[in-house]
Order: C-alpha cells, then sequence, then structure tokens
C-alpha cells in the first residue's frame, strides 16, 4: 500500500470504530454523524468521504466479517469431511468478534447486539448473509466436484451452516456474553454434521466423502 491509501485506511478504521462505539453504548437512533466525527477527530465532511451514512459503517463492519468464510474454506485440507471445514470456516469470523482480549470481546459483543436488535440493521446482515451463502455455495461445489446448477447440495449445506453462524451469535448475544462461542459452534455442528456429510454418491474427490466411509 502507498502511505496515501494507508492514511486513508487509518482514518477509515477510527470512523468505523468511533462509530460502531458510539452506536453500540447509545443506541442506532441516538447517534448523529457529527457526534461520530467529533469521536474520531475528524470532520462531517470527512466522514462522509468514507462512508455514505451511519448505516454504511454497520454494513461495512458485516463486509469485514464474512469476506473470508468461502476462501477460508477454500484453505481447508482436502480430505477434511465437509462438516470439520465449514465448521472451521465458519469459526473464524466468530472467534474475531469474540476475541481473546475482554474488551475487544466486549465491544464486538455490543455491535453484535445492536445488529440483531435493530431491525434496519438484521435486515442488511440478512441481505449479507444471502451473499455469503452464494459465495459458500459455490466454493462447495467447487470443492467437492459438484454441478453447482444441478445439486442441491452446496446450496443447502452453505445455507446450514450459515444457519449455525447466526445461532451461535444470536446465543451468544442474549446471554451477554457469557456463552462459550467454541462451545456454541461444535454443539451446532455436531447437530448438522450428519446432515452436512451426507454428500450425493458419486461426488468424486476424497473431500466428498466423510471420513467413516474411506
Amino acid at each position: 500500500m502507498t502511505m496515501a491509501q494507508r492514511k486513508r485506511q487509518l482514518v477509515s478504521n477510527e470512523l468505523s470504530q468511533a462509530a460502531l462505539q458510539l452506536l453500540a453504548r447509545k443506541g442506532y437512533d441516538a447517534v448523529t454523524v457529527d457526534e461520530v466525527a467529533a469521536t474520531a477527530g475528524v470532520s462531517k465532511r470527512t466522514f462522509f468521504r468514507y462512508f455514505a451514512s451511519k448505516e454504511d459503517v454497520v454494513v461495512q463492519f458485516l463486509a469485514d466479517m464474512g469476506a473470508g468464510i468461502s476462501a477460508d474454506l477454500a484453505a481447508r485440507p482436502a480430505e477434511e469431511t465437509p462438516s470439520a471445514a465449514l465448521r472451521h470456516a465458519v469459526w473464524v469470523p466468530i472467534a474475531a468478534c469474540a476475541g481473546h482480549h475482554p474488551d475487544h470481546s466486549d465491544r464486538a459483543l455490543r455491535v453484535v447486539q445492536l445488529i440483531l436488535r435493530t431491525p434496519a440493521l438484521l435486515a442488511r446482515f440478512l441481505e449479507r448473509q444471502a451473499e455469503w451463502r452464494e459465495e459458500l455455495a459455490a466454493e462447495l461445489a467447487r470443492r467437492l466436484r459438484l454441478d453447482p446448477a444441478g445439486d442441491l447440495y452446496p446450496q443447502l449445506a452453505a445455507g446450514m451452516a450459515l444457519t449455525a453462524f447466526h445461532a451461535v451469535l444470536q446465543r451468544w448475544s442474549e446471554s451477554e456474553g457469557t456463552a462459550d462461542p467454541a462451545d456454541l459452534t461444535d454443539r451446532a455442528f455436531a447437530v448438522l454434521a450428519p446432515a452436512l456429510d451426507a454428500v450425493p454418491p458419486g461426488t468424486a474427490g476424497p473431500a466428498a466423502r466423510p471420513a467413516a466411509a474411506r
């Protein structure tokens, strides 16, 4: 990155952090763009160079959250069962939210609660998940050598994995952060594993067959 690009990224990150913390603490409707800009130490005009609205800040957070799920799936070992590979891919953004430092985890929890409890933001979250499902289904079809147009498995499996992702965040949010996201993720995929690993017969490739069948 050039120096100008680094500076732009830094300002964008500072605006995002300021906006998300304010929104999570005070509520979506109570925060103004002026407050966000003042907290980040920039002008309102500068804010609008980076984001069209305060909602766009949250949408960017969602985009960053799900950007790597398909790439993480693609990076999993070929011999892994679909349930194991999907569990690891979905865990990456959950772990990024839960974090290892209490301060980070608490901030992320408030943002997740803001998204899940604000109808307009929840709608955008669901829109993003629909986009992630298409990307995840395409990667599953490639990984398992399935026909994305003819086989139902990739869409169904991607949908199940993202339903687990949403359910884990929902339960973590409702517990005020006391529930263990890793345990929730393990429990969710234990329920889904039999269906996820029931790949259509005749699929080529070692990753297409459950471990018990190899």
